[in-house]
């Protein structure tokens, strides 16, 4: 399905308002002027009667249009919102991985209703994939692809590829690849269209293909197919099993909405949240507080040994009451510093810029940056200790301090990110909050020994 790649209002052309729309023809009129983000856009605000009522407008063209370029949770309630009948024959218009989607997002009485209306062929189809664990790249295929075999001829390969566009359809129609398999369906190689088209009619295929491509197997993570895809350079990436059977093929527009979902997750996840799942002004109340309290609480738990270290080192600040007024530069520039790294470095990670291998050149460059920062907060640290008028010796205490809270800010933050996608565990976990969590305790205990160091009137305490 052809997703409008260019939203017209952005060029300041106005679409039609969907909420003002009242015939098929302006539903179509609407979907020319609005692209695929405007779409969702108006249609999410939408109550359910408000939709159903637009929904009533389309037709067997307007309807897969819509579904094919919007989000699958709207695409969803599009399909919720019309009878089975008419959402079945939408969902069998659609590519195979799309209507998959939509299925996900939709409940499972609707799906098996859903299903039992869709062909025979079409519904087995969207099972299997729907049978797929949904991170992985079998989840996200299109089933059928042009195929041919080694042993024929240019002229009868062709042939083979116009017999079966009648199965062949959507996306996959422009892929640039047709595949060759054997009797058994197992991958041997691929062949590019304008190869197939400009060879002479008598080449044989196995001349002209290319040899042993590059394929995933079904399980793997979607995400590192869609990134193999995209560093390889490929218009789509074969799907295969152990016996290197053809399954699908993961296409590159797909594999940049991958990619793109993860970055937003990963961004989520780096503000101490959980992934929305959907799109923000989709998501209601109720998600959004079951999507942040699980982290906010633990943040708090985390947060509370912060007051116990400072319950400890009470007498210290009744002894020096000037040191109570750094605490907050302090802990706040060691969070700072440890976000500042830990965002570089995930978003590293998540491009393979980096992996834990590197850590030693990750540790060099991070803490010699670590060494110049110091120096550098430590001067400002000065500066707001000498206009505080606190005197030389917590003055002496606050610039020692922040340089060794940088520092092993520096150190935890350069640390965890690699350590965790080592250990197969997401490092966007290690979000802003939870560093600055970190540090705050442990930023605390090195303030209070090294005033303890400094500071003649601490001795004894």
């Amino acid at each position: 399905m052809d997703r409008p790649g260019v939203d017209v209002s952005v060029l300041g052309v106005l679409p039609i308002r969907a909420t003002e729309l009242s015939s098929a023809d302006a539903v179509e009129q609407w979907l020319r002027s609005a692209g695929s983000a405007e779409r969702s856009r108006q249609l999410a605000p939408m109550s359910r009667d408000e939709l159903a009522d637009f929904v009533s407008l389309l037709n067997s063209t307007t309807g897969p249009e819509l579904l094919g370029s919007v989000d699958p949770d709207l695409a969803a309630e599009v399909v919720r919102s019309t009878s089975v009948a008419q959402a079945a024959g939408w969902l069998e218009k659609v590519d195979p991985d799309l209507g998959a989607e939509i299925l996900r997002a939709a409940p499972n009485s609707t799906v098996k209703s859903l299903l039992a209306q869709i062909g025979p062929e079409n519904s087995r189809t969207l099972q299997e994939i729907l049978r797929c664990p949904p991170r992985s790249v079998s989840a996200h295929i299109l089933p059928d692809v042009f195929t041919v075999t080694e042993t024929m001829t240019a002229a009868g390969a062709e042939a083979a590829v116009r017999s079966q566009s009648v199965h062949v359809r959507g996306r996959a129609r422009a892929d640039a690849y047709i595949y060759v398999t054997d009797d058994e369906r197992r991958l041997t190689g691929l062949l590019e269209f304008q190869d197939l088209v400009l060879a002479e009619p008598d080449r044989i295929i196995s001349e002209l293909m290319r040899a042993e491509p590059l394929a995933a197997g079904p399980l793997i993570d979607a995400e590192e197919a869609a990134k193999a895809l995209i560093d390889h350079e490929l218009a789509a990436l074969p799907v295969v099993d152990d016996d290197r059977r053809l399954l699908g093929v993961l296409t590159a527009d797909v594999a940049t909405d991958i990619l793109n979902r993860q970055t937003t997750e990963d961004a989520e996840r780096q503000g101490g949240s959980e992934p929305l799942e959907v799109p923000y002004l989709r998501a209601s109340p109720l998600r959004l507080w079951r999507k942040r309290i699980v982290w906010l609480l633990v943040l708090f738990l985390a947060e509370a040994y912060t007051g116990t270290v400072l319950r400890a080192f009470q007498d210290e600040m009744e002894a020096v009451v000037a040191l109570a007024f750094f605490i907050p530069l302090l802990i706040g520039t060691g969070g700072n510093t440890g976000t500042q790294i830990t965002t570089t470095l995930v978003r590293a990670l998540a491009t393979d810029e980096v992996r834990l291998r590197d850590l030693p050149r990750i540790l060099s460059k991070e803490m010699s940056t670590g060494f110049l920062i110091a120096g550098t907060m430590a001067l400002a640290a000065l500066i707001r200790a000498w206009t505080l008028g606190v005197g030389m010796e917590v003055t002496i205490t606050v610039c020692l301090t922040i340089a060794a809270i940088v520092l092993w800010s520096s150190l935890v933050a350069s640390v965890l990110p690699p350590t965790l996608k080592k250990l197969r565990l997401d490092p966007a976990v290690v979000s802003a909050p939870m560093i600055a969590t970190v540090v705050d305790g442990t930023g605390l205990m090195i303030y209070f020994m090294i005033a303890h160091l400094t500071l003649p009137q601490l001795a004894g305490l």
